[in-house]
């Protein structure tokens, strides 16, 4: 089955997560992505762990999917192919620092006069404009300054980094989502666009209603922990063999919190009453809730909770969730494929929109 995106050719000059990630995505959809490296060195992450004889697996899992070439863009003859194949070409996507396109005279205006139609996707720290425009941004940079790490942690703690980058992430997703809707508004209008991404605004973005707080109330967020400002009980529990989580997110599903745990009349309390009742007085329910989970293990309360039409779930170790057969299997979240260099390996996959195919190896 062919993919959504077969026929569009993408070039690809991106660098280690952010750029590569919406290539990646872009490649799996089945779009032609070409990754351009630099001749000596290439793409940093090849030099980034694991390896598998020798071979960067962080390299081969955001790379997998496309074809490769190296150009030496600073080059007459390197700049010549660059803009032959941008003749062709209906995307090109870049992470440099911004201005750096432009001083090889390769920039969005120079390179929509040799393709009017072309979309061209920039992911960088700070965005192409404002006074912070050519400070270099990683995804740690982008979780600080747009403040995830400012609320993320327990109180008291450190400020926190998200144990994945995020950050990138979500400058990886959200210029694929600004990328699709020009090829869309292109088909409309035969014009091309510049989507312009950075890695600050989309954890700003992300941040949503915690910085509603802010601007509704004046409040500065703190960190909590695994708590949810805005609903409770939405938090993880002490089990007798760990910690499980429970989101009671409504007032039905607290209800029915309520007569799993056997405590029918905390339903007519007036300190949890309602959705912010709740949270006024979260201590107190993270009391009475701990009481009851503590008495059981992990899978019985995930058992009897989600029985009930409560969401509850254990904490997962990654080993766990390879070996979750939701995840693993009947999701398929970790294709196998075969990859010069390193032989077959599992990856990690995106969410499906498509049946599940075989992602060919980096050619």
């Amino acid at each position: 089955m062919s993919g959504l995106l077969e026929g569009v050719t993408v070039l690809d000059l991106t660098r280690v997560l952010a750029g590569p990630y919406c290539g990646m995505i872009m490649a799996d959809m089945g779009a032609k992505v070409i990754k351009v490296e630099q001749p000596k060195g290439g793409d940093d992450s090849r030099s980034m762990g694991p390896f598998i004889n020798g071979n960067s697996v962080y390299y081969t899992n955001f790379n997998r999917s496309k074809f490769g070439c190296t150009l030496n863009l600073k080059a007459p003859e390197g700049k010549k192919m660059f803009l032959d194949m941008v003749k062709k070409a209906d995307v090109v996507i870049e992470n440099y620092r911004p201005g750096t396109m432009e001083k090889l005279g390769l920039g969005y205006e120079v390179l929509k006069e040799v393709n009017p139609g072309l979309i061209y996707g920039a992911v960088s720290g700070f965005g192409h404009t404002g006074p912070c425009r050519n400070r270099a941004g990683y995804d740690i940079i982008g979780q600080a300054v747009g403040g995830l790490m400012s609320t993320t942690g327990w109180p008291g703690g450190e400020a926190t980094r998200t144990g994945t980058p995020m950050g990138d992430v979500l400058g990886g997703l959200n210029m694929t989502i600004g990328v699709l809707a020009a090829l869309v508004n292109k088909q409309r209008t035969g014009k091309g666009e510049k989507v312009d991404v950075a890695l600050v605004d989309s954890v700003v973005s992300a941040m949503t209603n915690i910085t509603m707080i802010y601007l509704a109330e004046g409040r500065v967020p703190q960190r909590i922990g695994n708590r949810y400002e805005s609903t409770y009980p939405y938090d993880s529990f002490p089990a007798s063999d760990g910690s499980v989580i429970i989101a009671a997110g409504n007032n039905k599903l607290y209800a029915m919190l309520c007569d799993v745990m056997g405590r029918p009349e905390l339903k007519e309390d007036p300190d949890f009453l309602d959705i912010k009742d709740r949270v006024e007085n979260h201590e107190k329910m993270r009391e009475i809730i701990s009481a009851w989970s503590k008495q059981h293990t992990v899978d019985e309360v995930v058992d009897v909770l989600n029985e009930a039409g409560v969401p509850s779930s254990p904490v997962n170790t990654l080993d766990r969730v390879v070996a979750d057969p939701q995840i693993a299997k009947y999701r398929e979240m970790f294709p196998e494929i075969e990859q010069p260099g390193i032989g077959k390996i599992r990856v990690t996959d995106r969410d499906k929109i498509l049946p599940p195919q075989a992602s060919p190896a980096i050619r």
